[in-house]
């Protein structure tokens, strides 16, 4: 544990700006001295007391509830101090700075009440949390997760991980992995045994079992993490062929405007909306042609940059232009030009626009709607989703991140290149031995058994304070 996580901390815990209640809480060891110069008395412990919150000169600051957590039974597993006063910015700032006066006033026994004292930063309260074992790394980033749930769906798969759900899934295949680590490290400890521990424990057995497990919970990571993250939708194609009508159709909302001349959009415009839960942010571009004017050349080269950035493309054609030459040869230009920047994985979706207006039939492969009436926006929003990987949602998905998905992955190369080794003639026990180990850090990693400081730093710093 490094020095720092010794020092008491203090924090304004609820968001800024004015509100019916706000928090400020105390974590440390040894609060009591700090509780009676705040409170003027003792508190019992885990039950709320209504008394006033007075300043060094015994001046109320506010009324409010007091409640002490004494650890090692608290959020943080440490001893815990929430002063709940009147939301107000300049009362919550007055009892923080009146928790850090306190703090260095001298006892009678010429030491100070709470020595160094000091701001929290960000996450640090969840982060001591974490290192006291009061939580483990996957429920750590699952309360931030909660907090900054964009959809329902996703806040009630972010309270699953927090309950333990997800972590409880990497436990078994870690106590699956041990016990087929175990069996390796026996044979590897007593080669001159006339027993083949492997082969009458069913170790190929075992792995495969386990593989089979990963594989579930990995395609339920998955889903989870499209929940929390989502996919960015790019809307591309010519001017006028109704991209910001389209945004607005999906939006439910007159986010971009739309006007009959060419060249509208100069900058993107973004929305993230929701389908079945799923967050997609789409993103509304400028048309892309060739121009003289400089302020739509810049609008045309940040639409590439974001195309060049999409999970998926949604490539927009007008209906009614179709048999125009000139139309058709730009629409081959940026078919072309996709072809060069976007990855091969990136989908790129034909939609065919204005079915309201075109008298004439499709000649070409694609999904066909209205923006403006709505026809077929549907069958594209399922689309969406099959393209993000997206399955109906199971029952008890939790949610998961990117880190996470990474990690069962590697765990799952880990455990191909064993059973390699396993189906080997003559195998080398030590390799697999090393390749098991391998497996079970990558699991460990999740949940922050095994993980190293750098990782705790970016996870936690993305917290607000106070939390």
């Amino acid at each position: 544990m490094l020095p720092r996580h010794d020092q008491p901390i203090a924090a304004i815990a609820t968001a800024p700006g004015r509100g019916a209640v706000g928090i400020v809480r105390v974590s440390g060891k040894g609060l009591a001295p700090l509780v009676q110069r705040i409170c003027g008395r003792a508190l019992k412990p885990r039950e709320a007391t209504y008394l006033p919150m007075r300043d060094a000169k015994g001046q109320p600051i506010d009324h409010g509830l007091a409640l002490f957590f004494p650890g090692p039974h608290s959020y943080t597993g440490e001893d815990v101090l929430e002063l709940q006063a009147h939301g107000g910015t300049v009362v919550l700032q007055l009892l923080l700075a009146r928790c850090l006066e306190a703090a260095a006033e001298l006892e009678d026994t010429g030491r100070a009440c709470l020595p160094g004292l000091r701001l929290a930063q960000p996450g640090e309260f969840t982060e001591r949390a974490f290192l006291n074992d009061k939580i483990d790394l996957a429920q750590a980033e699952a309360i931030a997760d909660l907090i900054d749930a964009s959809t329902e769906a996703a806040a009630r798969s972010a309270s699953r991980s927090l309950s333990g759900a997800f972590s409880q899934e990497i436990h078994t295949l870690r106590d699956a992995l041990v016990r087929l680590r175990m069996l390796v490290e026996a044979t590897l400890d007593f080669p001159e045994e006339d027993i083949d521990f492997l082969q009458q424990a069913d170790a190929s057995g075992q792995l495969e079992r386990l593989h089979r497990s990963l594989d579930a919970v990995l395609a339920r990571a998955h889903q989870g993490a499209l929940l929390r993250e989502g996919i960015k939708v790019v809307i591309a194609g010519q001017p006028n062929a109704g991209k910001s009508s389209l945004l607005n159709a999906l939006a439910g909302a007159e986010l971009a405007i739309v006007t009959e001349i060419a060249g509208t959009t100069r900058d993107k415009v973004q929305q993230t909306i929701q389908i079945e839960g799923v967050p997609l942010h789409v993103i509304d571009t400028a048309g892309l042609r060739e121009s003289d004017d400089t302020v739509e050349r810049i609008g045309i080269s940040r639409a590439w940059d974001e195309i060049a950035a999409a999970d998926a493309v949604l490539f927009l054609h007008d209906l009614t232009r179709q048999d125009q030459g000139d139309y058709r040869a730009g629409d081959d230009a940026i078919r072309a030009t996709l072809a060069e920047r976007l990855p091969a994985q990136v989908p790129v979706i034909d939609v065919w626009n204005k079915t309201d207006s075109a008298g004439a039939e499709l000649q070409a492969d694609g999904l066909r709607l209205s923006a403006r009436t709505g026809d077929g926006l549907d069958a594209l929003r399922r689309r969406l989703l099959e393209v993000a990987g997206w399955q109906s949602a199971p029952e008890g998905l939790y949610l998961a991140r990117a880190r996470h998905v990474e990690a069962l992955q590697a765990v799952g190369q880990h455990l191909d290149m064993a059973a390699a080794q396993l189906r080997a003639a003559g195998p080398h026990l030590d390799l697999l031995a090393e390749e098991l180990r391998l497996a079970q850090n990558a699991l460990n990693a999740i949940t922050g058994e095994f993980t190293s400081d750098d990782l705790l730093g970016v996870i936690f710093s993305s917290f607000c304070i106070g939390k």
